[in-house]
């Protein structure tokens, strides 16, 4: 995805992560988010820790982790982004639309 230059967002949550739910309540499935995410064609990966599971606890350690949520937003032709792990409401739209204002498919 990232080679065909798509936006991509991932996120690492669990089931019993309270702030993780607070924040697909009121960041991540949200219309606005979901329209900007549809506008730039960002693409939504989910890692679920819910069971802790060993290949998501060794992806969470090679960024400095042990924790969740854990959200990273890759825009095309850009090293990852690390995204605050409490997210205000307009973060994901506001960073789906500068992922495609700042892409340079030439690059």
């Amino acid at each position: 995805m990232r080679a065909a230059g798509t936006p991509v967002f991932v996120e690492f949550t669990a089931d019993w992560c309270l702030i993780c739910k607070v924040n697909e309540r009121l960041a991540i499935h949200t219309d606005a988010t979901l329209e900007a995410f549809a506008k730039a064609g960002v693409v939504t990966l989910t890692g679920d820790w819910t069971r802790q599971d060993p290949a998501i606890t060794r992806f969470l350690a090679r960024h400095g982790r042990n924790s969740i949520p854990f959200y990273l937003f890759y825009a095309p032709g850009a090293k990852p982004r690390t995204l605050p792990q409490v997210l205000p409401p307009k973060v994901l739209g506001d960073t789906a639309r500068q992922s495609m204002t700042n892409f340079d498919p030439a690059k």
